[in-house]
């Protein structure tokens, strides 16, 4: 009997469970980019080998992928702003597969992600911007002052203006810093919109929580905005453009 001929229930006892077989496989490559990053060898190339490596493994526990937009990933022209809405913890290990083939790119961690054991120092080694999440108005700050100098260096950046990661996507809470910097750098803004809780949160660790199935995973690129006054315009629109791909999704996937 061959894998595709196994009850999808009884593959999962075989593998004594999916979530088990996808959260023991993402430790590993975790821990495989650890001791990459002790030997000075943990480059964006190999970040996003380790990042195709665990959407193999998505794909492989069962998740379904509808990524969307790449087209517009070479229509930029130089760095850009990524500003996408934020989920779960896959989008974060996902997007360097997807967005490191077309162009250098790094991300906003939060500082107490980088103070993980082991995990924090894989992302330290992509040279982020690192947050502390405590003064808004010193965490823009420092995105103006740290993004401008990365997009000016030619690499892009990937902006989750949500203060925190959710399944909902609440407009109001979604705030303007990646407009703000795509201004100070005079570069594009690249809307991004998710729906990627097929990972979900974790009820005792938050970034290893359970997997669904039944979710599709819903990636979509939107076209390239340019910046014009004070940016409200191309915030508004991206805001749209997440929302509206959300609302589309979800009616879907009823």
């Amino acid at each position: 009997m061959t894998p595709d001929n196994i009850p999808r229930f009884l593959l999962d006892r075989i593998m004594l469970g999916s979530r088990i077989r996808f959260i023991s496989a993402f430790i590993f490559q975790i821990i495989k980019s650890y001791f990459m990053t002790t030997k000075g060898k943990y480059t964006t190339e190999e970040w996003a080998k380790v990042s195709y490596s665990v959407f193999k493994t998505i794909e492989g526990c069962g998740g379904r992928f509808d990524i969307q937009g790449l087209d517009n990933l070479d229509r930029c022209g130089g760095p850009v702003v990524f500003v996408s809405n934020h989920m779960s913890t896959l989008e974060t290990v996902i997007f360097p597969c997807i967005i490191a083939p077309a162009m250098d790119v790094t991300f906003i961690a939060k500082e107490s992600l980088a103070n993980y054991p082991i995990f924090g120092e894989v992302i330290k080694a992509m040279k982020p911007i690192i947050l502390r999440r405590v003064n808004p108005r010193e965490d823009l700050l420092k995105v103006l002052t740290e993004g401008k100098s990365i997009l000016e260096d030619g690499r892009s950046l990937i902006v989750f203006p949500q203060s925190t990661r959710s399944i909902e996507f609440i407009p109001e809470e979604f705030n303007s810093m990646g407009a703000k910097l795509a201004k100070k750098a005079n570069v594009k803004i690249l809307p991004v919109a998710i729906k990627t809780d097929f990972w979900e949160n974790g009820k005792y660790i938050k970034d290893l929580g359970p997997i669904n199935r039944d979710k599709i995973i819903h990636i979509k690129f939107g076209e390239p905005l340019t910046i014009e006054g004070n940016g409200k315009e191309a915030h508004k629109k991206t805001k749209e453009f997440i929302e509206e791909n959300i609302k589309k999704w979800r009616v879907e996937n009823k």
